[in-house]
C-alpha cells in the first residue's frame, strides 16, 4: 500500500539504500511507440505553456532544466515508494520533508509564495549540501549541484507539479507514456539553443549499438553521454542478454558515463532510472577531456565504447595541453577521438559518430587518423547523408566502426540514403532504424575477417596503402556512383535563401531573449 503523503521515515546512516529494483521498460522499449502518444504531447504542451506564463522562465532550455529535476525527484520518489512495499528495511537518503511526497503530491498543498521560499530557500540549498557518504547521496548532490528555480510565480509552479503528479512511474502504462514524454522532451533539445548538441537520433544509437555488440561480460562507456542515449540503448541490448538476477546486477554495473554540463547530465540521471537502473552513480559531471591523457589508467580501460562526442566547437583555452603535441588541437571531437583509443582495451570496440571534418581534415587531423589506422582496425565507415541532425546542425556526418589491436588493412565504406522519396531529413521526419535494415543485412561478421561483404552501388572498399597514398584522406566518395556536382543552381538558391532566413530568425530570437536578460 502507497504510504500517505504526510507519513515521514527517518533516514538512517547505517543502513545502505538497495540497489536491486524491478522498475523497468520492456527490452524493446526504445523501438516501441506508446499508443498515448497524443496524450504525451499534450501533457507536455500544456506544462510548458504553463511555464510560460512566469516571468522567469524566458527560454526553452530553462524551462527543460527546470523540468529535468523536478522529473528527476517525482521519479526518485515513485522508485522509493515501490522498493517500501517490497523491503521492510528501506531507508530513504532524503529527509522526510524533502521528499516529493510530503511537499509535492497534495494538489491543495504548499503553494504560492510558500511554496517558492520552500523550495528556493530549503528544498534546492539541502539538496546540494546533501550529507552523507552513500552513493546514492553523491548521486543526488551531484545532480542539484548546479540546479535552479527560474520560476518566480508560486502559484504557476503548483500547477506544473499537479501536471507531473499525474504520472505514476509505478504504473506500466505511466511508464510508457514517459518515455514518450521523455523522447518530446529531448527533441525540444534541438531548438533550444546549443542543448541540441545532446540529442542524437534515436536510430543512430541504436544502430550503433546493436553492431558493436556488447555483452554482459564487457565494460561500456560513453566519454559524452549527453541524455544518456547510447547508454540506455546498450542497457536495453545488454537486458535481451539477461537469464538470471546475477545477469541483471551486472547490468547495473557495467556501464559508465561522463557529462561535461549539467542539464543532460540531470537528463540523463533520470533517463537511467526509467529505464531501471537503481543508483546511476556510474554517470559523472566532469569535463573528460580537461583530464590529462597520461592520467588515464590502464584499469580504467574497457571493452566498449559508443559515442556521439561534440563536434563543431572548440574547447576552452588550455585543454589541449592535457594531450602529446603531436595531437593538440581545441576541436573538441578530435580530442575526443585520441582518447577514445587510448581508452580501448586490446580488442575493444568503438562506435562513434564523426563529422565529415575528421575525414578529410589535415595537420593534427592527420596524424590523429594514422595513428587510428595504426592502432586499430577501422574496418567500417557509414557516410550518412545531410540532415540527419537538423534542425540543430546540417554538418555531414559518419559512423565509424573499429576494433583496437591490429592495424587497419582496408576500410569498408557505406553510403547510407535517404528513404525513397525523401530528400532531407527534419524534426518532423527524422532518420528511422528501418532505414538500416539494408546494412544489417550486408555487415557479416567481424571474426571471420568480413569475408561475406560484397561491394555494391553502396559499398566499396579502400585499401590501407590507397589510404595512406592520400595522406590519409577519409573523405572519400563513392566509386559505383557518377559524380553529382555541386548541384543545380534552381534547387540550391533557395535552400541558401532558406537558411539565411533561419540565420535571421535565430538571430532575433537571441537579440530578444538577451535583452529579455539584460531587463530583468
Amino acid at each position: 500500500m502507497r504510504r500517505a503523503s504526510g507519513e515521514s521515515q527517518k533516514p538512517s546512516a547505517d543502513r545502505k539504500f538497495p540497489v536491486q529494483l524491478a522498475f523497468t521498460i520492456p527490452p524493446n522499449y526504445c523501438r516501441v511507440k506508446s499508443p498515448f502518444m497524443s496524450n504525451v504531447s499534450n501533457l507536455v504542451k500544456t506544462i510548458q505553456d504553463i511555464m510560460r506564463k512566469d516571468a522567469g522562465t524566458y527560454g526553452d532550455a530553462q524551462r527543460l532544466e527546470q523540468l529535468g529535476w523536478m522529473f528527476f525527484l517525482k521519479i526518485f520518489d515513485d522508485r522509493e515508494t515501490q522498493l517500501e512495499l517490497l523491503q521492510d528495511d528501506c531507508r530513504s537518503p532524503l529527509a522526510a520533508h524533502l521528499r516529493w511526497r510530503n511537499w509535492a503530491n497534495d494538489a491543495e498543498g504548499i503553494t504560492g509564495d510558500a511554496l517558492l521560499d520552500f523550495i528556493n530557500n530549503t528544498l534546492l540549498p539541502k539538496l546540494k549540501a546533501l550529507t552523507g557518504g552513500g552513493r546514492m547521496h553523491t548521486l543526488i548532490r551531484t545532480a542539484f549541484e548546479d540546479a535552479n528555480n527560474y520560476m518566480k510565480n508560486g502559484t504557476l509552479m503548483r500547477q506544473v507539479i499537479n501536471k507531473i503528479n499525474g504520472i505514476d512511474f509505478n504504473a506500466s502504462d505511466d511508464r510508457h507514456m514517459f518515455g514518450d514524454i521523455y523522447e518530446k522532451l529531448l527533441k525540444d533539445l534541438q531548438s533550444a539553443g546549443n542543448a541540441g548538441e545532446f540529442y542524437t537520433p534515436r536510430a543512430v544509437t541504436q544502430f550503433i549499438v546493436e553492431q558493436v555488440n556488447p555483452t554482459l561480460d564487457e565494460t561500456i562507456l560513453d566519454p559524452a553521454c549527453g541524455t544518456g542515449g547510447f547508454l540506455v540503448c546498450a542497457i536495453e541490448h545488454l537486458r535481451k542478454q539477461v537469464k538470471t538476477e546475477a545477469d541483471e546486477r551486472t547490468i547495473q554495473e557495467c556501464f559508465s558515463g561522463i557529462e561535461k554540463k549539467h542539464l543532460p547530465h540531470v537528463l540523463c540521471m533520470t533517463n537511467l532510472m526509467l529505464h531501471g537502473i537503481d543508483v546511476p552513480a556510474n554517470v559523472r559531471h566532469d569535463n573528460t577531456l580537461a583530464r590529462p591523457l597520461r592520467d588515464w589508467s590502464p584499469k580504467e580501460r574497457v571493452d566498449v565504447i559508443v559515442t556521439n562526442p561534440p563536434f563543431g566547437g572548440m574547447e576552452e583555452d588550455g585543454i589541449e595541453s592535457n594531450y602529446p603535441n603531436e595531437f593538440r588541437t581545441r576541436e573538441t571531437a578530435d580530442l575526443f577521438l585520441v582518447l577514445i583509443m587510448k581508452l580501448l582495451k586490446a580488442g575493444g570496440r568503438a562506435g562513434l559518430v564523426l563529422p565529415d571534418g575528421t575525414l578529410f581534415g589535415e595537420g593534427v587531423k592527420t596524424r590523429i587518423k594514422e595513428a587510428l589506422l595504426t592502432e586499430c582496425n577501422l574496418h567500417t565507415i557509414v557516410r550518412l547523408p545531410n540532415g540527419v541532425f537538423n534542425p540543430y546542425t546540417g554538418i555531414r556526418t559518419n559512423l565509424l566502426f573499429f576494433t583496437k589491436g591490429t592495424p587497419t588493412r582496408e576500410v569498408w565504406y557505406y553510403e547510407h540514403p535517404y528513404p525513397e522519396g525523401a530528400k532531407s531529413y527534419n524534426k518532423g521526419k527524422p532518420i528511422r532504424i528501418e532505414e538500416f535494415e539494408a546494412e544489417r543485412a550486408w555487415w557479416g561478421d567481424e571474426a571471420d575477417g568480413f569475408k561475406a561483404r560484397v561491394e555494391n552501388e553502396r559499398a566499396w572498399r579502400v585499401s590501407i596503402d590507397q589510404i595512406r597514398a592520400g595522406n590519409f584522406n577519409l573523405d572519400l566518395k563513392n566509386p559505383h556512383r557518377p559524380d553529382e556536382g555541386p548541384g543545380d543552381v534552381d534547387h540550391l538558391l533557395p535552400e541558401y535563401e532558406k537558411l539565411l532566413a533561419q540565420i535571421g530568425e535565430t538571430r532575433a530570437k537571441l537579440k530578444k531573449e538577451l535583452s529579455a536578460a539584460l531587463s530583468r
